[in-house]
């Protein structure tokens, strides 16, 4: 499988995968070598029976490649998608029951993290994510884990995203040995971000839009500002014709700002972040965005933080640029869905035809084991727009 030539923000040659065929440790298990996203050389089980997730919202990408049932091999993770994304939880359970059984392991740089359990379960290999990797350090937990025997892995859908994706994906597909759905996902994922830049690269810097991108909007109420920096959600808003706000102000991930900073710049776009943690947080006001959203409360909850004090007076409230997307995408390899959404705020004209939930439905129809539906991104109507 050849993949589409990607741009510079897209290179994956910094965690390119070695796949060394090993002789097998035991006369059941075969081991291959390969070099994960942290750039360590692993020997893992291929095709491992048991496997565990540090973090739940990695069943986010199992499912593109433990089509017909991606708890098959789970015999334990962390609980934050039943915590943070409900919405999500509640699909996956309704469509495989066995997943309420699954024994839920907290945090693997935690005390709450029972060793013994999880050597218990007979764990082949743990999925590690790769901003956790200095806190893995830290605790000494892979070397507990490798004098079990047991295999940890780094991916990356988070700290860069745009470029570790392909190459996270196709790490997975060769341990679970499900290398042709990994091609058939990052051919997709490949061929939906190239439909935006060719058209992006034309775009001058000086006619791109400033997006301040608010984390997790509303999600404590009094709180402001966590925004992206020039990774992740930020990265996603340059490739996409705009210029991030953050990106000038934290190189790395992201940070917090002061109100006042962003009330005095007056960004031309405004895009928050929101998913259903009202579970989570009674309190929240966040765009409650998920699988079981509705138009109509999607504007509410976008009408409440845009009424927020000061923010009225914003140039992206009056001119109809004030949008919020599921906050999810920031963690998951669909993020390119909220690239394409973003592409068509920044630049309704350039990119007409581009329909982000038409692309939405294509990958739930070929690539996922649940049906799609309620909202994941919206703009705040007003009589103007």
């Amino acid at each position: 499988m050849q993949l589409a030539k990607l741009t510079p923000g897209l290179c994956f040659a910094s965690a390119a995968i070695a796949m060394n065929f090993a002789s097998a440790t035991s006369a059941t298990a075969e081991t291959i070598t390969v070099t994960d996203l942290a750039g360590r050389s692993v020997e893992v089980e291929r095709d491992p029976d048991h496997v565990v997730l540090a973090e739940g919202r990695m069943i986010y990408s199992l499912a593109l490649l433990d089509r017909d049932d991606p708890f098959a091999r789970i015999a334990g993770w962390k609980d934050d998608l039943i915590n943070f994304d409900p919405d999500a939880w509640r699909k996956y359970e309704a469509a495989f029951p066995a997943a309420a059984d699954i024994p839920r392991l907290g945090s693997p740089y935690a005390d709450d993290w029972n060793l013994e359990s999880v050597i218990s379960l007979g764990t082949d290999v743990v999925f590690m994510n790769l901003g956790e990797l200095l806190k893995a350090q830290e605790s000494g937990i892979i070397e507990k884990l490798d004098e079990a025997g047991i295999a940890t892995v780094f991916v990356d859908f988070r700290q860069d995203p745009t470029a570790n994706t392909v190459t996270s994906i196709q790490l997975m597909g060769r341990i679970l040995d499900r290398r042709d759905e990994a091609d058939e996902f990052t051919d997709f994922y490949t061929a939906q971000m190239n439909r935006i830049y060719a058209t992006i690269e034309r775009i001058p810097l000086d006619e791109r839009p400033v997006v301040f991108i608010e984390r997790a909007a509303g999600y404590n109420p009094n709180e402001c500002c966590g925004t992206f920096g020039a990774s992740n959600l930020g990265r996603l808003v340059d490739l996409a014709g705009g210029r991030n706000w953050g990106s000038s102000m934290f190189p790395g991930f992201g940070g917090n700002v002061s109100l006042e900073a962003v009330f005095a710049d007056d960004p031309d776009v405004i895009v928050g972040t929101g998913a259903n943690w009202s579970e989570a947080n009674p309190a929240t006001q966040a765009v409650l965005f998920g699988y079981e959203a509705t138009p109509e409360a999607v504007q509410e909850r976008l009408a409440v933080l845009a009424e927020r004090p000061g923010w009225p007076e914003m140039s992206a409230v009056k001119n109809g640029q004030f949008h919020s997307v599921y906050h999810q995408f920031y963690n998951s390899p669909y993020h390119f869905v909220a690239m394409q959404a973003f592409a068509k705020w920044f630049h309704p004209d350039l990119f007409a035809d581009l329909d982000p939930e038409a692309t939405m439905r294509e990958l739930h129809d070929r690539f996922l084991p649940i049906d799609f539906s309620g909202v994941f991104w919206g703009t705040l109507e007003t009589a103007t727009n």
